[in-house]
């Protein structure tokens, strides 16, 4: 009966705390896991967060289920990053174009932007374009570390109004498709001026509607990386980030510098030889 009663308090205790699964009684969550992924030029230790725990938990799938073994680093571009995960780079003959396989399935985006981002050495999602993809899901398997390069201040800048003036673009592009009958109206009657009015309409609409939200900037943390150690800001928002290198970023160098062949597959193969879950 003590016992039980014992147990009752701790779970009233918690409860009140808002415990929740996951979680230590301090409210931290529980340590982020860390894989070692050894390869042929070399080991490169990553860790997973949990704020993105399917991403997470498919790639902890991936490495013990032996998935990963004997794929290839199939893309690399220096200063941007290099990729993997593609079953089918398993043994593939040199000359083969690599980058269309998968396991099956996607996951579903987990921005946590801006907290993680694509700063140099980030551990990232591949995937298929907009054009296919709108909801922009992760390959079950491709992913990319982030070489990336290092930008000035004055660049960020120029990156952020290069943000804000696309989010313009983009309202008036859809109150421009909003109002596709009237603009064909107004071009079969031949009315320029009409629609030299309606334009100038849909633009004070567009920008009356951006201002109302906040400018995009890039966050005190995104400058301090991206002007110091790099990374490629404008992935940030597109591709699931769900970790990042904690030792070898030396090897994952060593590899965005390998010759490549027209096609970003280097010329002599960088095998993933194993993945394995640290304790």
């Amino acid at each position: 009966m003590k016992r039980n009663f014992i147990l009752l308090l701790t779970i009233l205790a918690c409860t009140l705390a808002g415990c929740k699964p996951g979680q230590k009684k301090d409210g931290n969550m529980e340590n982020e896991t860390k894989l070692k992924i050894e390869t042929s030029a070399g080991d490169i230790v990553v860790k997973l967060y949990n704020e993105t725990p399917r991403h997470r938990d498919n790639f902890i799938k991936l490495a013990q289920d032996g998935t990963y073994e004997g794929t290839l680093f199939h893309r690399v571009i220096k200063d941007f990053m290099i990729q993997a995960g593609d079953p089918e780079s398993k043994e593939a003959p040199q000359g083969k174009m690599l980058g269309a396989g998968d396991v099956g399935y996607t996951i579903p985006a987990e921005f946590v932007y801006p907290k993680y981002f694509h700063k140099k050495g980030a551990l990232s999602a591949a995937r298929q374009g907009d054009n296919v993809n709108p909801e922009k899901a992760s390959s079950g398997c491709q992913f990319y570390i982030v070489t990336g390069k290092v930008y000035s201040d004055s660049t960020l800048l120029d990156m952020e109004r290069q943000m804000n003036q696309l989010r313009l673009n983009n309202a008036f592009q859809a109150l421009v498709q909003k109002n596709m009958k009237t603009i064909y109206k107004l071009r079969k009657d031949g009315n320029q001026d009409g629609l030299l009015d309606l334009q100038d309409s849909l633009i004070a609409q567009a920008e009356a509607q951006v201002d109302k939200e906040e400018p995009f900037r890039f966050t005190p943390e995104q400058v301090q990386a991206y002007t110091t150690v790099g990374g490629t800001p404008h992935l940030d928002g597109e591709y699931t980030v769900f970790g990042e290198v904690l030792e070898g970023m030396d090897v994952v160098d060593k590899i965005q510098q390998v010759k490549t062949d027209r096609n970003d597959r280097p010329e002599k193969d960088v095998i993933i030889q194993k993945v394995t879950v640290l304790d």
